[in-house]
């Protein structure tokens, strides 16, 4: 057999042929590079693209669920809606479950009196005269109570609260260590000790009356409003509207006064009060 050579052409080899190829591709090879690179790059171009929307979509979604969340937060603390947004939030904010609100204290010390005189035949001849005296330390104590009716305004960066009225603490705390006891009887009678007794059991119901004297809630009415604006802006912190922009002032009104101007009251805390 003899060896024949195929042509692809007249005069040209497979030889030939495959160098014709080699040539065309290393030509090509930077052009083509180049054409990769820039399909990579749209690639990532595309997929940035699309990710940036998501964020945007993203970010646009807080912002908006933020902007709904501060309006709604805005409103509820309007002069028509402050009192709803507060009593809402009394369950929340009261130290204790009892349901009262403890205001202030006050001790006195008081005194109580009583002469009894004898007297026979027709009241004509005289026994003589018990003179009793008990002196005792008093701690009076009042609250309000938080499910009777609140009210709350807003004046421009003013809160006025409009509180349930002061109520006294039943019974009156009593120091019996510190009790003292005066007794002066005549020479025909002997009941001093009798008598000294029957006067200290009117103590307790005498006190509870003592208790809602005018007097002595004038003694706690300013601590007591301070006490309540103290619970209130505790709530206004929670609530983040105590602050320079929205309420820095609290004013107190109880339901036992008669205020005719709320604002001409005294500030009872402010901003700066810590």
């Amino acid at each position: 057999m003899s060896n024949t050579s195929e042509t692809r052409g007249p005069g040209r080899t497979d030889v030939d042929t495959r160098v014709d190829w080699s040539s065309t591709v290393v030509s090509l090879r930077w052009p083509l590079m180049l054409v990769a690179l820039a399909l990579i790059a749209l690639a990532f171009y595309v997929v940035t693209l699309r990710q940036a929307g998501q964020a945007v979509d993203t970010v646009g979604s807080m912002v908006g669920g933020a902007a709904d969340r501060a309006e709604s937060i805005a409103k509820s603390f309007l002069s028509g809606n402050i009192t709803e947004t507060f009593l809402a939030s009394i369950p929340e904010i009261q130290t204790t479950g009892s349901g009262h609100l403890e205001l202030a204290s006050a001790d006195v010390t008081e005194t109580f009196t009583r002469s009894d005189e004898r007297r026979v035949l027709w009241d004509i001849v005289s026994l003589g005269t018990t003179a009793t005296e008990i002196k005792v330390p008093v701690t009076y104590r009042y609250h309000l109570r938080l499910e009777d009716p609140w009210r709350l305004e807003v004046s421009e960066q003013t809160c006025l609260v409009y509180a349930p009225k002061i109520r006294p603490t039943q019974p009156p705390a009593i120091h019996t260590d510190r009790m003292e006891k005066r007794a002066e009887e005549s020479w025909l009678r002997f009941d001093a000790e009798e008598q000294l007794d029957e006067l200290q059991r009117s103590i307790t119901p005498r006190l509870i009356t003592r208790a809602q004297d005018p007097r002595h809630l004038d003694l706690i009415r300013e601590q007591s409003r301070r006490t309540v604006a103290e619970f209130v802006r505790t709530w206004l912190l929670r609530e983040e509207q105590w602050r320079d922009d929205r309420f820095f002032a609290i004013k107190v009104v109880f339901a036992d006064e008669d205020v005719q101007d709320p604002e001409a009251l005294d500030i009872t805390i402010q901003l700066d009060d810590g």
